[in-house]
């Protein structure tokens, strides 16, 4: 006998009610409702540890809730694990994505799933339903058995919704879908989750761009501190609206831009080439400014700031930092007032294990104890100082960076440029995968750095383009290894750096002719 369909639930593919989640004495979900109609995008954002993740573990039967009901096309929905969940419809694609490499696309997409007799898999079958499975997102790419360690991140992306499609899911999750992928596989994506909606699947799209938020969902569902700050139509909502439910009080100006004065050039680059990347790159920035390198990924911006600051050999060209020419180690470069921070703080910009004291003081340690000592309790007076000023959420300094949220460690990675007291920052994707309150602090930072006594200089690699025209004063774009030149950001918008960042500018075409 089927179960009874749950009163004003039936016309809701999906339905979360007063689901709240206690982890001792912390409380991560307090009454939480959410729902999502067919053929409806749900945006799904907040600040982190505002609740998403451990909303959608509840929904994908990973933890279960100590209170609250679920319910699919209006029928109770009580998952025993993430299994029982993916049987029921319910598919989850995070940020993280979980692929097997080695294998071909048909084999992920029907993994776990292959049709046998006998305990032998029917693969004309498999390829069959991968073929189905892949038609509709015309990525020439994507071929049954393209081998997915191959593939560049949008496409394996599109493998794990296409795995998602095979199994004939009702309720799909994208997790921060689009921290990783160019601009181009960007659009991909909206284009097919406009489809999804045409065939009446519920979406919920979690994410911290609220530009995207507002482009591609039909309702918001805006977490604080694990409750409901707020449910509105995206139409009727502006994004300071949005950003005010998400921290709790309005931000006045997300990218604030005191009066700067550009002074001398601190940091002079003429034809710089690395082993493959930069092929020619020439800047120069001064102290009081902030200059911000647009391009697609894999135009060699991130090389270029590597081969400043001595991470990656350099070929050809020149390298003037304040004083001192020509390459340099790391260490050196510390020592001339230059500090970079990594786009992958986790391998990269961050000793996960070590504690918050450890991470900001590791480049400079003298001082904090006599002959070449380090007295923990000196570096914990230190760390204090950058947790006050970057409002980092924490316990005590000798907490692991690694039991942080994500904005958190990145404000630890700045804190240590901030405490080794560099003149010239190397900003790369600085922004990366935060929330929108931690973005407002570490935009005011850099304000504040601009505009410091002495003031700093700033070298800022960004994806996104509203961060570069918001934060920087002058902006260059990077294509295919060459750095054009450089404008002000008067003289530029978000459709003119898309231009040149794909080389379709006669500008940047022209320049790469001449060099």
């Amino acid at each position: 006998m089927a179960e009874r369909v749950e009163p004003g639930t039936s016309d809701m593919r999906l339905r979360m009610a007063g689901v709240s989640k206690r982890f001792g004495a912390t409380i991560a979900l307090q009454d939480v409702t959410i729902e999502a109609a067919p053929g409806s995008v749900l945006a799904l954002v907040g600040e982190n540890g505002a609740g998403k993740s451990t909303l959608m573990k509840v929904l994908s039967g990973a933890i279960k809730p100590d209170a609250g009901k679920m319910w699919l096309d209006g029928q109770p929905y009580r998952p025993g694990n993430p299994l029982d969940a993916r049987r029921a419809g319910v598919a989850m694609i995070y940020q993280e994505l979980s692929l097997a490499p080695h294998l071909t696309v048909e084999e992920n997409i029907m993994l776990g799933m292959e049709p046998s007799v006998l305990g032998i898999v029917r693969w004309n079958q498999v390829r069959r339903r991968a073929v189905e499975a892949i038609r509709e997102f015309r990525n020439p790419e994507l071929t049954p058995r393209a081998r997915v360690s191959r593939l560049s991140v949008g496409s394996q992306q599109l493998v794990e919704i296409a795995r998602a499609l095979a199994i004939g899911c009702r309720v799909l999750v994208l997790d921060e879908p689009t921290s990783s992928l160019t601009r181009q596989d960007v659009e991909r994506l909206f284009d097919i989750i406009d489809r999804l909606k045409e065939q009446g699947k519920a979406v919920v799209y979690i994410s911290h761009f609220i530009e995207e938020v507002k482009r591609v969902a039909d309702k918001i569902t805006v977490l604080r501190d694990g409750r409901v700050a707020g449910n509105s139509d995206v139409a009727s909502i502006t994004t300071d609206q949005i950003i005010a439910q998400m921290v709790g009080r309005q931000v006045e100006d997300l990218y604030p831009r005191s009066k700067r004065y550009p002074g001398q050039v601190i940091l002079d680059v003429e034809k710089l080439a690395g082993l493959e990347k930069p092929v020619s790159a020439g800047l120069k920035l001064r102290r009081g400014e902030v200059l911000g390198i647009a391009g697609l990924i894999g135009a060699g911006r991130t090389e270029l700031l590597r081969c400043i600051f001595g991470l990656d050999p350099v070929r050809s060209g020149k390298i003037k930092l304040g004083l001192y020419t020509g390459p340099a180690s790391p260490v050196k470069r510390w020592a001339q007032g230059a500090g970079i921070l990594s786009e992958d703080r986790k391998e990269e910009g961050l000793a996960l294990e070590l504690s918050i004291s450890d991470n900001m003081t590791l480049s400079r340690l003298e001082g904090f104890g006599p002959f070449g000592m380090v007295i923990p309790s000196r570096q914990d007076k230190a760390a204090r100082r950058w947790i006050h000023k970057l409002g980092i959420r924490c316990r005590t300094p000798r907490q692991s960076v690694q039991s942080l949220s994500g904005g958190n460690q990145q404000r630890v990675a700045l804190a240590r440029l901030l405490q080794h007291g560099v003149d010239v920052l190397l900003l790369d994707e600085p922004t990366r995968g935060i929330d929108v309150a931690a973005k407002a602090v570490i935009y005011k930072l850099i304000d504040e750095l601009a505009c410091a006594h002495p003031p700093k200089a700033v070298l800022m690699v960004s994806s996104y383009l509203p961060e570069l025209l918001g934060v920087c004063d002058r902006i260059a774009v990077m294509c295919r290894g060459r750095l054009g030149p450089t404008y002000d950001i008067t003289e530029v918008d978000e459709h003119s750096l898309m231009t040149e960042a794909t080389g379709q500018s006669s500008g940047l075409l022209t320049e790469e002719t001449n060099k």
